[in-house]
């Protein structure tokens, strides 16, 4: 008999939670706004952040000062103009490329002195290195990141040159260290890559909280909690009637996420679906529940989304390693990045991405996200009430 009503009482919860979560769909089907945060917000995140956002530079202006126009200036001329990374702008003379400079129509000068052609004929005698010649780089250092990235692509280019040049004309170049680079992970060195993974982490962040911030805090405000309250449903079936349709909708959005990721921004995806779905699911579970303790203890719609917002999207998007570096950062702000759950599906989603199945990483960052969202959804219920208080 105690057997038969232990199954009875089993059946009744399983009952009440469909129940609540039937009736969360069909919340969801009447007021659109939980399908646009799901579904319209990833489109426009993504396609904004994606194609906006890069750390690559690409087509850069650059004023090219040709004091003696020689053979060798319009050839290293040339060498600049057919790669992609620079848009050459000749000058006769330094004022003119120093005006378009500080009007920031150029972000470099390359200056080719009038005695560029003759250095180069020097470095051909014996014992003379070809780097005798040289090339004058003046950089706009208000942006260091474009700067570090134009003086590289300069340079390179320099010693590319350099080096066909020799082979052309035979010139002996000594004992040179040949250095052949090996990049892993991302070979292309695409930014894109690198940044769009870890914007899936972003927007699920925001999501994942957004969805569950306005539930509880709703019924709240169109008094239908009180209804739940004098109903025999308990305290866990309101938590599992809320969190079921949005983590249901968290999933969909994911998977949008990635198959635009891969379809659209040609991120390659080198791990196991299977272990994407694991780490995803994790991480919807800490956001959900983190979401539902601000709906939960704020009971206000409007103060619930901009809690959300200011809790979530802005650690999430400065402190997770999305575009700063977490290493470059003082001691403390690294302390504080070790609460933030953005920062370890990042790291998850990255290495999936880029690396593939690297246990190594995704184990420890994935027992992480399992230990917050157990918090989060310990601290819910603690403070989920049947109580008008």
């Amino acid at each position: 008999m105690i057997r038969g009503d232990k199954r009875s009482q089993s059946g009744g919860r399983a009952r009440r939670v469909r129940a609540l979560v039937r009736k969360e769909f069909r919340q969801i089907m009447r007021d659109p706004s939980s399908i646009l945060i799901a579904f319209a917000m990833p489109l426009v995140l993504l396609i904004l952040f994606g194609y906006g956002v890069s750390l690559d530079a690409k087509n850069v202006p650059v004023a090219v000062v040709i004091e003696a126009p020689t053979p060798e200036a319009h050839d290293f001329l040339q060498s600049l103009a057919q790669s992609h990374y620079f848009r050459p702008q000749v000058f006769r003379a330094r004022q003119p490329a120093e005006s378009a400079f500080r009007e920031r129509d150029v972000q470099a000068i390359v200056v080719l002195r009038e005695n560029f052609a003759r250095d180069l004929e020097t470095a051909r005698r014996p014992g003379e290195a070809a780097e005798a010649a040289h090339i004058q780089v003046i950089l706009n250092g208000t942006d260091s990141n474009t700067a570090n990235l134009v003086s590289g692509y300069i340079q390179g280019a320099w010693q590319t040159w350099l080096a066909e040049r020799r082979l052309r004309e035979g010139i002996s170049a000594g004992a040179l260290v040949e250095i052949q680079p090996r990049v892993w992970f991302n070979p292309e060195l695409r930014s894109t890559n690198f940044l769009v993974p870890g914007l899936i982490a972003i927007i699920m962040t925001l999501i994942g909280a957004l969805l569950t911030a306005l539930v509880v805090a709703r019924e709240w405000e169109r008094g239908t909690m009180e209804a739940l309250i004098v109903s025999p449903v308990s305290e866990n079936e309101i938590l599992l009637g809320k969190l079921i349709p949005y983590f249901a909708l968290g999933i969909g959005a994911m998977a949008l996420s990635v198959t635009m990721s891969i379809h659209v921004f040609d991120v390659p995806f080198r791990g196991h679906i299977l272990v994407l779905g694991l780490v995803a699911a994790v991480f919807l579970a800490a956001a959900l529940g983190l979401g539902l303790l601000i709906s939960t203890a704020t009971k206000n719609q409007f103060l619930a989304s901009q809690m959300a917002i200011i809790v979530t999207f802005l650690p999430a998007f400065l402190l997770s390693g999305f575009i700063f570096d977490i290493t470059s950062m003082p001691g403390w702000v690294q302390a504080l990045t070790y609460i933030v759950p953005a920062r370890y599906f990042v790291a998850c989603i990255q290495t999936l991405f880029l690396a593939g199945d690297a246990w190594s990483v995704l184990l420890p960052n994935l027992l992480a996200l399992a230990a917050m969202a157990v918090f989060f959804l310990a601290l819910t219920r603690r403070k989920t009430r049947k109580t008008l208080e």
